[in-house]
Formats: C-alpha cells, structure tokens, sequence
C-alpha cells in the first residue's frame, strides 16, 4: 500500500511539472534594464538600472509566461551624469531615501511563440498602477548545461502618473523633461 502511495505520489508530480512551466531568474551579466526619457523635448536621454532580480516562471514547451516578479533597486540608476543620477535619487524624482525599490508583479500573459502581451503592477515611488508590457521572445537555447530564455519588454509609462512631477518651463515654452518615459528590458534568464 505504502509503494503504490509513493508511486501515485511521484507520478502525480511529474505530470505536474509537464503542465507547469520552471522557475528562471535573471543572467545578470545578459540583461539590460533600461529607460529612456525626452530632454528638452529634442533628444532621449538614456539610463539603466544595474541592481535587479526576477522570479520567472517560464514554459519553454509552449513559450509562455506564467509569472514574473522583478525589484529593482532604485538607488542603482545610472545615466551617466553622476550629478543628473544624484538628482534622479532625491525627492525631485524617485526618493530613494522613502522609496528604495521598484517592482513589478504579472497579473496576465497572453502570446504566441513569439511574444505577446504582459499586464502587471508596477509600483514606483510607493504608487502602484497597471501597465501593459509588449514581450518580444527571443528563444531557448542551452548553453553549457543550462536552459536559458531570452526576452524582451517594453512599455511607456507617464511619470507623473507615479508622482515623479518634477519640471521647469523653457523659455521658449517647452519643459526640460519629458512626461513620457519608456522601458525598454533585454533578459536573459536561466532555468533553476
């Protein structure tokens, strides 16, 4: 009786894992999460983030996502300027000092093999609204005994929608920083 518990039992267990997708996290030396936002409304200035971690929940048979969960530590944002990222830190902006970290949590996935769209929650500066991410799949590959995913999301966010209001007018009627922000993320991920 007790062998055929834990036949039923290791049986009921792999046929779980075959509907259900692995766990990933992210090949930090392959990923790259950026933004880019309007200057003066005539240029982008760019910036990325280079502190990050994701729980990803992958099905690499049928190519979908069944959940993903990323933080992102704020104070880790670099554009470049150290005195633009000392600003981009403080209260003007994202108040690293109140609100250390970024996250994002998937509520849906709908695609093909190719790609498709993700709805989740992300929440900067203590707000937390809906977004909608474009994912773009790059494909499976195994590198050295290890299953790796690649993928990329982007979206536009408006800023002030998350509180980051900070402006000044031009004299010429334009403002130095535009509302439109887009995140642009270039993953890489491992199979656990």
């Amino acid at each position: 009786m007790k062998l055929k518990i834990v036949t039923l039992l290791f049986g009921v267990m792999a046929w779980g894992s075959m509907l259900f997708g692995a766990s990933y996290t992210l090949d930090t030396a392959h990923t790259q999460v950026g933004f880019s936002v309007k200057h003066l409304m005539i240029t982008n200035v760019k910036g990325t983030f280079s502190k990050y971690s994701a729980d990803i929940g992958f099905d690499s048979k049928t190519m979908q996502f069944e959940r993903l969960t990323a933080t992102i530590d704020v104070d880790s944002i670099d554009t470049g300027i150290k005195k633009r990222d000392k600003h981009l830190r403080s209260a003007d902006f994202f108040d690293v000092a109140n609100h250390p970290i970024m996250t994002f949590v998937m509520n849906s996935y709908s695609g093909d093999t190719d790609g498709g769209k993700m709805v989740g929650d992300l929440t900067i500066r203590g707000v937390t609204k809906a977004v909608t991410l474009d994912v773009e799949i790059g494909g499976v590959a195994n590198f050295m005994g290890t299953e790796k995913v690649g993928f990329v999301l982007e979206t536009k966010i408006d800023r002030k929608d998350f509180g980051l209001m900070w402006n000044k007018a031009l004299e010429t009627g334009g403002v130095v920083v535009g509302d439109k922000v887009k995140i642009v993320i270039e993953a890489e991920a491992n199979r656990q």
